[in-house]
């Protein structure tokens, strides 16, 4: 048997996996893989790191299940009772029902990698059913926390450059319904802006998304007062030591604002995008170009946000009418 080896791949310089032994060919397979899913799926490194550590886990846990190296031919001959010894163990582990089923169909997409390359099929592994998970409903601000953050953002540094890049890519967000890493990822050449921008989404999906007046004279007010020259190859977005800008500064802008502003827990750069949908959705925008403005492929995950707007008529409704306050 060959020496194992450990879950890993240069794609991923500090891997987080934290995985048992496989044997030297499934440790190909696994770079072919992340390869894959890099140049022909073309998912963030964010997702890429999220897809490791779910198959590692599961290779770890079939390293003690198995009391071997984990190869092709044993992931081939695992059967229903293997699989489901371990979402048993992920249950007695206390993970999340959410996290699970993320796992399970990281696997799940990994054996079908490994099928078309006609490395191993198994047909248990589409057969296990996952946990079933609640359908989470998208948190969105009010229309005035929203203009709350917008307007306030920009008090939160003492360089007013600085307040005009978060303003700006805040108005980004709840302005054209854009995803953070979206937003950070624009390059100067993106500018001047027009009425519209062409965004490059999950899945290199690009979808064109309309630019109100607001939000342009939000990036022009940035770039304006930028103390760094930017050229086109340049990022948009840049932090004070001029590199691009990260998620996580965002972030702490956010999560300062919840507590000057009083905004629930569920405010997060995320939450202006949802709100952009919802606010949308309730001022009587159609539910398909909704889906197109926000880059889902499938209509159900933009129909969650009827959900979210039906929410609070009810919670109008019930802190309202006067037969129902009483209740």
């Amino acid at each position: 048997m060959a020496a194992p080896a450990r879950l890993s791949d240069p794609l991923d310089p500090a891997p987080d996996n934290g995985t048992g032994p496989v044997d030297a060919r499934l440790s190909a397979a696994i770079a072919d893989w992340r390869q894959w899913l890099t140049s022909e799926k073309r998912v963030s490194p964010h997702t890429l790191s999220a897809y490791g550590r779910d198959l590692g886990g599961f290779l770890g846990f079939l390293a003690g299940h198995l009391g071997d190296s984990v190869s092709l031919p044993a992931l081939a001959a695992l059967t229903p009772a293997d699989l489901r010894a371990w979402l048993a163990r992920r249950a007695l582990d206390g993970l999340e029902k959410s996290s699970t089923a993320r796992a399970l169909s990281t696997v799940r997409g990994f054996f079908r990698f490994l099928e078309r390359r006609g490395l191993a099929a198994n047909a248990a592994v589409g057969a296990v059913r996952g946990p079933r998970v609640p359908r989470s409903v998208p948190k969105a601000l009010t229309v005035d926390e929203a203009m709350d953050a917008l307007e306030s953002v920009g008090e939160l540094s003492d360089e007013p450059w600085v307040a005009a890049r978060d303003a700006a890519v805040l108005a980004l967000l709840y302005g054209c319904g854009l995803r953070v890493g979206e937003a950070l990822a624009l390059d100067r050449r993106a500018l001047p802006l027009g009425d519209t921008i062409t965004i490059t989404g999950k899945g290199g999906k690009a979808r064109m998304l309309p630019v109100l007046p607001v939000v342009r004279r939000a990036v022009d007010d940035y770039l304006t007062l930028c103390p760094y020259r930017l050229g086109p190859g340049d990022p948009l977005f840049v932090g004070v030591r001029g590199g691009r800008l990260g998620a996580r500064r965002v972030q702490q802008a956010i999560q300062t604002l919840r507590g000057w502003l009083g905004l629930p827990e569920t405010a997060t750069p995320h939450a202006l995008r949802h709100s952009f949908a919802t606010h949308l959705l309730a001022g009587g925008g159609d539910l398909r170009a909704i889906q197109e403005l926000l880059g889902h492929a499938s209509l159900s995950t933009t129909q969650r946000y009827t959900e979210v707007d039906a929410a609070r008529l009810l919670d109008v409704h019930r802190s309202a009418h006067p037969r129902d306050r009483g209740r």
